[in-house]
């Protein structure tokens, strides 16, 4: 018996996109001669469908489409997600249909409540062992806590979260003597989840003595979270398939394994796999997410305003590597087509491959320079020798004259000169929003997408203008900290983009003070590193500020009395730039936090910013630091 899992590409809400890619996905199966499939959860309607789960509409067209995909089912077992509503409650199912009829929907009942999961918000657990029966089309259909026997092969599922807390449907299940254990889910990437998540599923089978079905959500279905696409069939602690490329940019992936209920262990069994590398990851996820957002949002390009520095050069490597791995595994004519831009066709089919990256990514990554008279000469030759290797369009300007106008209309209003002593960071944030009416405007004219640069170190201390540097549409970096960003870029460098060297030699900086003042973003706000270390007790693990400061302590960090200060002018920062962080474009998921209030961390916007947590650190004892 030939069984295998599907990974699709979905979007909340795109009825007609997501039937069809359903239907693909189901012709590929029967093509292939698969008789039982595993499909993602939630499939039909998309996962990320947020508050229009309330509604009473979107539970009923989700039924409809699942009555239209049945004829497509024939001569097959496949699972359909949809939501449910029964008694006035709405449940997240997994519709069993064989031959194309169905044969009952069991629910979910252990729902996705931490991080970026909001489940409880829409949907009703359902209670362990409830069975029930609900009339659809004029049907009588089995609901719940369900076993289904086809062809004598008993099947039972564990919709995602089922699978990752106690106690697990699939305790019960195998007492009942279940063969194959479906899980269709929408489980989320993030850095190293994937081994962990083939540790889990391998470990299932043998622990509940079964085979074990797995289809996860592929691409950037919504906006913010990203799904790897993993496939995975394990039998009885043996991993036997995988998807050899997660991440994917296709419209769906299958996999099947030869299956014999008798010996369902048969084959050749896949090592977990132990090599992992975080930057690689990295590549991939963002740039699928990048494309995905790009597709979805019918924007021709990306638009980004390219000051030399670390962050936006690493936003611009990303969006030349997503056309580069678009093209590999798409082909030229696949890519645009997803794209929306056949209109690039014609030009670059006579080129050489590797000339066709460059010519796309002149079409589709407009940078610009924007210069004021703080700028200097390395970050110019920084930002114009990347964008030139990467093929990027590149426009140089200067904004001065707009922010000398603001400048003396400021001290016109006010009867006094501006200085660097008394008006810091006003004449540093006026230079930064002095760049942003341009690049919009270029965006808009280009029908573009603008990026920003915010990355997740920058959001921990609002170290950000907002309508300045932090305006945009999507903020690709900003899921992780800025000291993974600086060793990513050098990461990058190795791999082939060479137009890095410049950037990799500069030290980082805002360069909105004058050249004399020698600005660098560490002496403005503390070492990366060490933010990356309070950001990760603080936020992650939930730390208060002296806790955090015995944890640090006890590992030597950094010298105890500039540790406390690092500590304190966090925290302090942290409280007072919430509604920065409010105001952040959307930005992709990928570690295992975020500071996004939406999708991961709520802080309240003004709270009592920590007071007597931050007198009771300041009241510790600093202890002596050793001689040498």
């Amino acid at each position: 018996m030939r069984i295998g899992a599907a990974a699709i590409n979905q979007t909340p809400i795109d009825w007609q996109g997501n039937f069809e890619r359903i239907k693909r996905a189901l012709h590929e199966a029967r093509v292939r001669g698969l008789q039982i499939l595993c499909l993602p959860e939630l499939v039909v309607t998309g996962y990320g469908c947020e508050d229009l789960f309330f509604t009473e509409w979107l539970p009923e067209k989700a039924l409809d489409q699942l009555l239209k995909l049945l004829p497509f089912t024939r001569g097959m077992v496949v699972n359909i997600g949809i939501p449910l509503r029964f008694e006035g409650a709405l449940y997240n199912t997994a519709c069993l249909v064989y031959d194309g009829r169905i044969q009952g929907f069991a629910a979910k009942q252990l729902l996705a409540q931490d991080g970026v999961h909001y489940e409880p918000r829409w949907f009703t657990p359902w209670e362990p062992g409830r069975k029930e029966s609900i009339v659809l089309a004029g049907r009588r259909y089995a609901l719940g806590d369900l076993v289904f026997e086809v062809n004598d092969i008993k099947i039972a599922f564990e919709i995602c979260e089922d699978a990752w807390r106690e106690p697990r449907p699939a305790s019960r299940h195998c007492k009942q003597g279940v063969q194959l254990i479906m899980n269709p889910s929408a489980s989320h990437y993030a850095f190293g989840k994937a081994p962990f998540r083939e540790k889990l599923i391998t470990d299932s089978s043998l622990r509940f003595d079964c085979t074990y079905l797995y289809a996860n959500l592929l691409g950037n279905e919504a906006g913010k979270m990203i799904y790897d696409g993993d496939l995975l069939i394990a039998a009885k602690g043996h991993l036997l398939q995988r998807n050899q490329q997660r991440l994917s940019m296709k419209d769906h992936q299958l996999i099947w394994h030869d299956w014999d209920p008798r010996n369902p262990s048969q084959g050749v069994e896949l090592n977990i796999e132990q090599h992992y590398n975080r930057h690689e990851a990295f590549a991939k996820a963002v740039s699928l997410a990048l494309f995905d957002y790009l597709r979805k949002s019918h924007s021709k390009g990306f638009v980004l305003s390219l000051s030399g520095g670390a962050d936006s050069s690493a936003c611009a490597v990303l969006v030349a590597h997503m056309i580069r791995r678009g093209i590999e595994e798409l082909k030229l004519e696949g890519f645009l087509a997803k794209a929306h831009r056949t209109d690039l066709q014609a030009p670059t089919q006579k080129l050489p491959k590797e000339a066709q990256a460059a010519f796309v990514t002149q079409h589709l990554l407009t940078t610009a320079y924007q210069a004021t008279h703080n700028s200097g000469p390395d970050t110019l030759e920084s930002a114009q020798t990347l964008a030139q290797s990467l093929g990027a369009t590149f426009y140089h300007w200067s904004v001065d004259t707009a922010i000398d106008y603001y400048r003396q209309t400021a001290e016109e209003v006010l009867g006094r000169q501006l200085n660097w002593q008394q008006d810091d960071i006003a004449l540093q944030n006026i230079q930064s929003r002095g760049r942003a009416p341009m690049i919009w405007l270029l965006t808009n004219l280009l029908g573009g997408l603008l990026i920003t640069t915010a990355n997740r170190s920058e959001g921990d201390v609002g170290y950000a203008t907002m309508d300045g540097d932090t305006s945009g549409g999507v903020a690709p970096i900003g899921g992780v900290d800025k000291h993974f960003i600086l060793n990513w870029l050098r990461w990058a460098q190795e791999q082939g983009y060479e137009g890095l060297a410049k950037v990799n030699s500069l030290q980082p900086t805002a360069e909105l003070r004058p050249k004399e003042m020698s600005q660098t973003d560490e002496a403005d706000l503390m070492p990366y590193a060490t933010i990356v270390e309070i950001e990760r007790l603080a936020i992650l693990e939930g730390l208060a500020p002296l806790q955090v400061y015995k944890t640090l302590l006890k590992q030597g960090h950094e010298n105890p009395a500039l540790l406390k200060q690092h500590i304190v002018r966090f925290f302090t920062l942290w409280a007072r730039n919430q509604w920065k962080r409010e105001r952040l474009a959307p930005t992709f998921h990928v570690d295992a936090f975020s500071v996004d209030p939406r999708s991961w961390y709520r802080f309240p916007i003004l709270s009592g910013s920590y007071k007597e947590e931050l007198a009771e650190l300041e009241a510790t004892p600093v202890p002596p630091v050793p001689q040498n």
